[in-house]
């Protein structure tokens, strides 16, 4: 049984929930609007500010959507209401970032400079030279451009130089040990 899935949502005030007949799920809040198309075989009510995911039926592969469908919609009522939000440090001697125009460009140890094309509906700040702040009404989004941001430069194991998230802790190693018996 899914524990995630049998959660209700609840709706806060300002967000719209329209559910289609084809489970096409649409919710608009005050940060935007996120559309979304859900399996036929989960079945999502709406009760007033609650809503419940259900199951059609016990096989596994529905159990498995059951949780995943509820996630994705709490998200998504999450996304409109308050937006989502990721921070990125770039640690190292002269490794800098910049936004020019809807780019960002990374200075970060390399011969050429590496540009990363903004999307729509995901916001990139440069607040100074060594953060990097990505947000959005999607979760997905934000999480996939900050991957690719952090993917261009990963931290090292011995410095920890390169590009990472600002709650992340790098495991460090010693590096060689000269002259120890």
């Amino acid at each position: 049984m899914s524990r995630v899935g049998n959660k209700i949502i609840n709706v806060p005030e300002g967000v719209k929930v329209e559910i289609a007949n084809d489970n096409t799920i649409t919710v608009t809040g005050s940060k935007g609007t996120l559309v979304r198309q859900f399996s036929p075989l989960i079945k999502v009510e709406m009760d007033g500010t609650e809503i419940k995911v259900s199951r059609t039926s016990e096989q596994k592969a529905v159990k498995q959507l059951h949780g995943t469908t509820r996630a994705l919609l709490a998200n998504m009522i999450e996304g409109v209401h308050n937006g989502y939000e990721k921070n990125l440090e770039i640690v190292g001697i002269g490794y800098r970032g910049a936004m020019q125009g809807n780019k960002l460009v990374l200075n970060v140890g390399y011969s050429h400079q590496v540009e990363i094309e903004g999307e729509e509906g995901v916001k990139i700040e440069t607040p100074t030279q060594t953060t990097i702040k990505v947000s959005g009404i999607s979760k997905e989004r934000v999480g996939e451009i900050a991957a690719r941001i952090r993917a261009v430069k990963k931290p090292e194991p011995y410095k920890g130089k390169g590009i990472k998230y600002v709650d992340e802790r790098i495991i460090r190693k010693e590096g060689k040990t000269a002259g120890k018996k």
